[in-house]
């Protein structure tokens, strides 16, 4: 894949690891089968350094292997859904750049509840019902929930990451010659 390097391939591995940790770090909601994750905060830190082929790789891989750890089996609808939110949630991080995310905070909690409805409200249920033919007042109720969830998730915890790391990068024309 042109463009895709060893530190692509790097972040995807790590990435993935860490997402099957913070899976294990979840509390129950008040929805059947959909818990408290703060696993979308991080995927939405590594799609916006790495863009959104790293994150759609991580969710993709991250939720896959977290399924089969924690229960035995994967479902797949809400892996594509994760693939999905790492996909779009690297697309809004070259909207925003992470270089002026503080003065794009705003676009920045737009993009990411957008994501969230989008991948929540939309892909994972719709899925649900095509793949597994779930009923869809039980897979909208989950999505909706998610969808909540996430979307604090991605713009609290997210947001807080992607903060601290800008803060980290070294600002052009600051380094001098002595």
């Amino acid at each position: 894949m042109k463009g895709f390097s060893v530190k692509s391939v790097v972040a995807v591995g790590i990435g993935a690891a860490i997402f099957v940790v913070l899976t294990k770090i979840s509390i129950p909601s008040p929805i059947a089968n959909t818990t408290i994750q703060i696993t979308y905060g991080f995927l939405t830190l590594m799609s916006f350094i790495f863009g959104p082929i790293v994150g759609f790789l991580i969710g993709l891989i991250g939720h896959a292997l977290g399924d089969m750890i924690n229960w035995g089996s994967i479902w797949w609808s809400w892996v594509f859904a994760s693939a999905a939110f790492g996909l779009l949630a690297g697309i809004l991080g070259k909207m925003v750049g992470i270089k002026s995310f503080s003065k794009r905070i705003v676009l920045f909690v737009i993009g990411a509840v957008v994501v969230n409805v989008i991948v929540w409200g939309g892909i994972a249920p719709g899925l649900d019902v095509l793949i597994y033919a779930e009923p869809m007042d039980k897979v909208f109720a989950q999505g909706l929930m998610a969808g909540l969830i996430n979307a604090v998730s991605t713009v609290v915890i997210g947001g807080l990451l992607i903060f601290g790391y800008s803060k980290t990068m070294v600002k052009e024309g600051s380094l001098s010659k002595d």
